[in-house]
C-alpha cells in the first residue's frame, strides 16, 4: 500500500481497460503528437489533472492518456508485470509502489535515468524515499510523492493518562499502559494485506534490525527477523493485541478500520497515515464527529520501540518510472520531470493531499496551513524506514503477513523464528505462498 492504497475516501474507482484499447491509445495520432500513457495507481483525480498541466507546458510536444490501475497494490503490479514479460510498448509511464521498484529494474521492466537526469530528479528529495529509487546503485525511478504514519491521539486521553506522546522519547510500552489505564483503544492496521507489514517493519527497523538482508543475493538473500528486533517486534503486536487496548476485531482492521475506531467514543490513539487529518475534517462536514472530537485531536511521531532510539517511521508513496520498451522516452523523461519538479510536487500534495517527496514543499506558506503537522510529516518521512528492498519482495511480504496473521497469535521469539523459516523456504521453492 501501498501504501498506495491508503487514502481510501478519496481513492477513485479503479479502472480495468482492455489491452486492445490500451494499445491503440498509446499509438497516438500518427498525423500529430505521440501520446504518452501514464499508469497511475488511484487518487483523487490529482494525477490526471497534472498529466493535463504537464502536456500543456510541453506546448503541444506531446499527449498524456491515464489509465488507472487496480485499487490494490497487489493487483497493481501483477497487471505492470505481465504486461512487461510480453514487451508492452503501450506502457510508457508508471506510478509504482516503492516496495516493487528492485523487482521491475531487476527484471529488465525499468528505462534507468542517465546521470544529468538523475541529478534533476533527485535535487532537494529527502532521504526516506530517495533510497527506494535506487537498483543497484543506479537511479531507476523518480520519487513522486512520499507517505509516513504518525501517532495520532486524543488530547484529552493523554492529559488524563499523564503522558506526552509528543515529548520525543514515546514508547510503544508507554501508549499501550496509557490506553489501557484510560480504558481506550489503539488503532492499527493488522488484517492480512500490505498494510500489516508496514506496521510489521517499522517495528522491526526501529528496533534496529531488518527483515532480510543480502538483498542483492535474490533468492539466497537472508532471512533476518529472527532476531532481537523481530522479537521485540513480536512482543508488542501480540501484547497489543492481546491487551484490553486492542480495538474490536484488531486482525481485520485497515486504515479506514483504525480511524473509525480512533473517531469514536473509545478512541485513544492511532498511527495512520496523515490522510486521516482531512478525513477528520470531512467527519465533520458529514456529522459523522463533533468539531469537539476534531478539536481533541493531535500528532506525534510514531513512537519508539525504545526509549533510548529514534523510531523509524512507515515509508509510503509512488516513484515514478519509464517503461523499458517505451517508444517515446523523451516525451516519458519530460513528463517525469515536470510531475516531480517542486512546483508539481507542491501542486498536487495540496490537490491531493498526498505528501511530497521533495523537502522544500513543506515550506510552503498554502502547505503548512492546509497541513499544521507539515514539520512531523517530512521529518518523519526524511528518517523513515523503508521495506525490504528486494527484486523478491511480494514474497518476502507475503510470507511475513502469513506468519504473523492473526496477531492474537503473535509471540515471541516463536512466531519470528516460523517467519524466517517458512521465508526461506519460500525463497528457495520449498514452500507456496
Amino acid at each position: 500500500m501501498d501504501v498506495t492504497t491508503y487514502r481510501p475516501r478519496r481513492a477513485a474507482a479503479a479502472t480495468v481497460l482492455a489491452l486492445s484499447a490500451a494499445l491503440l491509445s498509446a499509438c497516438g495520432d500518427d498525423s500529430g503528437p505521440p501520446t504518452i500513457t501514464w499508469y497511475i495507481n488511484p487518487d483523487n483525480g490529482g494525477q490526471a489533472r497534472l498529466a493535463q498541466q504537464c502536456a500543456a507546458a510541453a506546448a503541444g510536444s506531446y499527449q498524456v492518456d491515464v489509465q488507472v490501475l487496480p485499487n490494490d497494490a497487489s493487483q497493481q503490479r501483477e497487471q505492470l508485470v505481465r504486461r512487461l514479460a510480453a514487451q508492452d510498448s503501450s506502457i510508457d509511464v508508471m506510478s509504482l509502489d516503492p516496495p516493487f521498484v528492485a523487482e521491475f529494474a531487476n527484471a529488465g521492466f525499468l528505462r534507468p535515468f542517465d546521470a544529468a537526469d538523475a541529478t534533476a530528479l533527485t535535487q532537494g528529495v529527502l532521504d526516506g524515499p530517495l533510497k527506494t529509487a535506487y537498483w543497484k546503485d543506479q537511479l531507476v525511478a523518480a520519487p513522486f510523492w512520499a507517505n509516513t504514519q504518525l501517532l495520532w491521539y486524543r488530547k484529552s486521553v493523554a492529559q488524563a493518562a499523564g503522558v506526552d506522546p509528543a515529548a520525543g522519547t514515546f514508547t510503544w510500552d508507554e501508549m499501550i499502559k496509557a490506553a489501557e489505564a484510560q480504558r481506550k483503544v489503539i488503532g492499527v492496521q493488522a488484517n492480512r494485506y500490505e498494510g500489516y507489514m508496514v506496521w510489521i517493519n517499522a517495528l522491526v527497523v526501529s528496533a534496529g534490525g531488518e527483515i532480510i538482508t543480502d538483498v542483492e543475493a535474490g533468492k539466497n538473500a537472508k532471512p533476518a527477523i529472527n532476531s532481537p528486533a523481530g522479537n521485540e517486534a513480536a512482543r508488542i503486536i501480540g501484547g497489543l493485541a492481546r491487551s484490553p487496548a486492542a480495538p474490536p476485531a484488531m486482525s481485520t482492521a485497515g486504515e479506514e478500520e483504525a480511524r473509525s475506531a480512533f473517531q469514536g467514543q473509545s478512541g485513544g490513539f492511532m498511527v495512520n497515515w496523515p490522510y486521516v487529518y482531512s478525513a477528520a475534517k470531512e467527519s465533520v462536514a458529514d456529522g459523522a464527529i463533533t468539531q469537539q472530537v476534531f478539536d481533541d485531536i493531535a500528532w506525534a511521531r510514531f513512537p519508539r520501540v525504545d526509549a533510548g532510539t529514534p523510531s523509524k517511521p512507515p515509508l509510503g508513496g509512488i516513484n515514478l518510472t519509464v517503461g523499458a520498451y517505451t517508444k517515446y522516452p523523451e516525451q516519458a523523461l519530460d513528463l517525469v520531470r515536470c510531475a516531480t519538479s517542486l512546483p508539481n510536487n507542491i501542486v498536487y500534495m495540496l490537490d491531493s493531499g498526498n505528501p511530497a517527496a521533495r523537502g522544500a514543499a513543506y515550506d510552503d506558506a498554502k502547505v503548512r496551513e492546509a497541513y499544521p503537522m507539515a514539520s512531523v510529516i517530512r521529518e518523519s518521512i526524511d528518517e523513515a524506514g523503508p521495506r525490504p528492498i528486494t527484486p523478491y519482495y511480494n514474497d518476502v511480504s507475503t510470507s511475513v503477513q502469513i506468519t504473523w496473521h492473526p496477531a492474537t497469535g503473535v509471540t515471541s521469539p516463536a512466531t519470528p523464528e516460523e517467519s524466517a523459516t517458512f521465508m526461506s523456504d519460500v525463497l528457495h521453492g520449498e514452500r507456496l505462498l
